[in-house]
């Protein structure tokens, strides 16, 4: 069935808006529709691609689970499938990426105080809605960030703390022109995305 004119049109507007060189990285998550909302988030923000790491929980596919979590966010989203945090850390500092861990200790960076315009490639790390990351995830990071809480409660839910690291890696990068695709990459994404 051919693309009308409108939907050409929305794509064009997603593509425009996908920002360059921002990763969102899962490690063991558990429950398929908190990493939907997640993705939903992601696809809200402009990221193009997660990556999903399953070491110690039973993996599953982020293309097929949660269609309604996400709103079909899974469907506009790249996603990259790793065994382990080492595997996928080696994958990412290929590319030349710096990897943020999200963290419950307020002896990390403030998010508030984190210039995520440093760098162009960023990845953002998160963890086990139980356990949170795993030692070896915080240690190979480059640097450890946390969201500082206000109330009783010590952490938020995976999605809610995704989408404040989102809102404000976004916020600080939205005026400058390095951190859209190139015309290339977009022409590329916009026809990936009519065949989607």
């Amino acid at each position: 069935m051919p693309l009308t004119q409108k939907r050409k049109q929305k794509i064009r507007q997603v593509v425009e808006a996908r920002q360059k060189g921002l990763v969102i990285v899962l490690e063991d998550v558990h429950d398929p529709h908190n990493a939907a909302a997640v993705l939903r988030s992601a696809d809200a923000f402009g990221v193009q691609e997660v990556c999903f790491i399953f070491d110690q929980e039973k993996p599953y596919n982020p293309k097929r689970v949660g269609k309604k979590t996400s709103s079909s966010a899974n469907k506009w989203l790249d996603f990259h499938i790793f065994r382990s945090i080492k595997e996928c850390v080696k994958y990412l500092k290929r590319r030349r990426y710096k990897i943020y861990a999200s963290v419950v200790d307020d002896k990390a960076e403030s998010i508030y105080k984190t210039d995520f315009t440093k760098y162009v490639n960023i990845a953002l790390l998160f963890g086990n809605e139980h356990r949170g990351l795993s030692q070896e995830a915080v240690d190979l990071a480059d640097y450890r960030v946390y969201i500082p809480m206000k109330g009783m409660v010590e952490s938020l839910n995976i999605s809610v703390t995704c989408g404040i690291f989102l809102y404000e890696v976004s916020r600080q990068r939205k005026y400058s022109l390095k951190y859209s695709l190139s015309k290339s990459a977009k022409e590329k994404l916009y026809r990936d995305f009519c065949r989607r």
